[in-house]
C-alpha cells in the first residue's frame, strides 16, 4: 500500500499507443458515470486543439496561447489561439511535467529517475525566453538525495491487534517512512521565487530565481484511511486490518499562490490512485515563510491540477472525477464547471479556464488529448486569474 504515482505507470501504457499514430479518440466532455456540467454560466466549452499525447500539464499565456507539457511523448508545445501546435522543446531521455507561462518566458520541470524507474535522480526547471534560449535553474534531485524531506515521516498502519503484522503480504510492510525520491511535478512562478510540487518527495520546495538555490519549504502530512473490507480483499489483505487506520503518503500534484499569500497545493493519496477506494485527494494550504500546513479541502477525486483566482475560489482538475471543480475554500463545496473525462490540468487567463482533457489513452485508440476553454461567470464575480 506504499505510494505508487499511476501518472508515472500511465505513461507506459500510453507508450503502447504513440506507434498507432495519433487519430482522433473518444469526443470530449463524456463523463464517466454521465454526470452533467456546471457553472460555467451560458458559456459552451470550445475545444481549442487535439491530437495531443499525454497533456497532464497546462499553462495560460499571451494572446489566447497555451503551452502544453505533452508528458507521454516528452515534449512542450505551444499553441496559438487558432489551435496551432508548435513543439517548444523535445526530450525523450526526460519526465516533462508542470509548465508556466510569464510574459514571454515559459518555465518547465523536467526530472529523471522518479518512483520505479532505477535511472539516478535529476531534476530542474528549464526556462525558455521569448528569443529561444535557454538555461536551467535549480536542483532537486541534490536537496531530496541530502536532506530527504520526509525521512522522519512514519507511513503505515496505526495499532495493528497482536499477531496482525505476521499476516501481512511481505510486500505491504506496517509501517515504513520516507524514501528519497524526487519528481517535481507543478510549478507556481513568482517574481522572485519558484515553487514546485514533488511528488516523489511529498514536498513542496522553492527556488531562488537568481541563485537557484533550492530549499523545502514544507513537507505534506499524511494522509489518514480507514480500512474497509472491500479495500483489505481488493489489496489481498488480511482480515485483522479492516477497521485500523492507515497513513498514506501525500502525493503533491500542483501548486499555485492564493491572493492571500499562502501556496495551495493539490495532494493525490499514495496507493490506489483511482476511484476504487473513493475520493481522497486533498488541497492544503502552506506558508511560505514558516511552512506551516493546513488541510482546505478533502474528498476530492484524483486532484491533479490547480488554480485560483483573486478571490480565492480553488478551481481543481479532477483526474478520475467528474472534469474541472470549482471548490469553495470555505466551505470545501465541489461544483462541476467543466465536464470532462479525464481532466489533467487547469489554468486560468483573465475569465476564461483551460483545461486538458482526455489526457490519458483510452481502451480504444490512441491517444487523442485536447485543451479546452470555457468562460467562467457565476453570477457572484467574473473569474479573474492570480498568478
Amino acid at each position: 500500500m506504499r505510494k505508487s504515482l499511476s501518472l508515472l505507470a500511465m505513461a507506459a501504457t500510453a507508450a503502447v499507443f504513440l506507434s498507432a499514430g495519433t487519430a482522433a479518440g473518444g469526443a470530449p466532455g463524456a463523463v464517466p458515470g454521465g454526470a452533467s456540467g456546471g457553472d460555467a454560466g451560458d458559456k459552451a466549452p470550445v475545444v481549442l486543439t487535439g491530437r495531443l499525447v499525454g497533456p497532464l500539464h497546462v499553462g495560460a499565456g499571451r494572446h489566447g496561447s497555451v503551452t502544453v507539457s505533452e508528458s507521454f511523448a516528452g515534449r512542450l508545445t505551444r499553441v496559438d489561439s487558432d489551435g496551432n501546435q508548435v513543439v517548444l522543446y523535445e526530450t525523450p531521455d526526460w519526465s516533462v511535467a508542470g509548465n508556466a507561462q510569464q510574459g514571454g518566458t515559459t518555465y518547465l520541470l523536467e526530472s529523471q529517475g522518479a518512483g520505479p524507474d532505477p535511472a539516478e535522480l535529476a531534476g530542474h526547471i528549464r526556462i525558455i525566453d521569448d528569443q529561444g534560449n535557454q538555461r536551467t535553474l535549480g536542483d532537486f534531485a541534490a536537496l531530496e538525495t541530502e536532506d530527504n524531506a520526509d525521512g522522519k515521516t512514519r507511513y503505515g498502519y496505526r495499532d495493528l491487534p497482536d499477531g496482525c503484522e505476521a499476516q501481512l503480504p511481505p510486500n505491504m510492510p506496517a509501517g515504513y517512512t520516507g524514501e528519497v525520491d524526487s519528481h517535481p511535478y507543478g510549478i507556481a512562478v513568482t517574481e522572485h521565487t519558484f515553487y514546485v510540487a514533488d511528488a516523489g518527495a511529498n514536498s513542496v520546495v522553492s527556488v531562488d530565481a537568481r541563485s537557484g538555490k533550492t530549499e523545502t519549504v514544507a513537507v505534506l502530512p499524511p494522509r489518514p484511511y480507514k480500512v474497509t473490507p472491500e479495500a483489505a480483499a481488493s489489496n489481498g489483505l488480511p482480515a485483522c486490518v479492516v477497521g485500523t487506520t492507515y497513513d498514506f503518503e501525500a502525493v503533491p500534484t500542483d501548486v499555485a499562490v492564493g491572493p492571500d499569500g499562502w501556496l495551495y497545493v493539490t495532494s493525490l493519496p499514495g496507493g490506489p490512485e483511482d476511484p476504487a477506494l473513493g475520493p481522497r485527494g486533498a488541497v492544503f494550504k502552506v506558508a511560505p515563510d514558516d511552512g506551516e500546513v493546513r488541510l482546505v479541502a478533502d474528498d476530492i477525486m484524483s486532484p491533479t491540477g490547480l488554480a485560483l483566482d483573486d478571490h480565492g475560489d480553488l478551481y481543481v482538475a479532477s483526474l478520475f472525477g467528474e472534469g474541472v471543480l470549482r471548490i469553495d475554500p470555505d466551505s470545501g463545496e465541489q461544483t462541476v464547471v467543466l465536464a470532462a473525462s479525464f481532466a489533467a490540468d487547469v489554468d486560468l487567463r483573465g475569465d476564461t479556464l483551460y483545461a486538458t482533457v482526455n489526457a490519458l489513452p483510452g481502451p480504444e485508440g490512441p491517444p487523442d488529448g485536447q485543451v479546452m476553454y470555457v468562460g467562467l461567470t457565476d453570477g457572484r464575480h467574473d473569474t479573474a486569474t492570480h498568478s
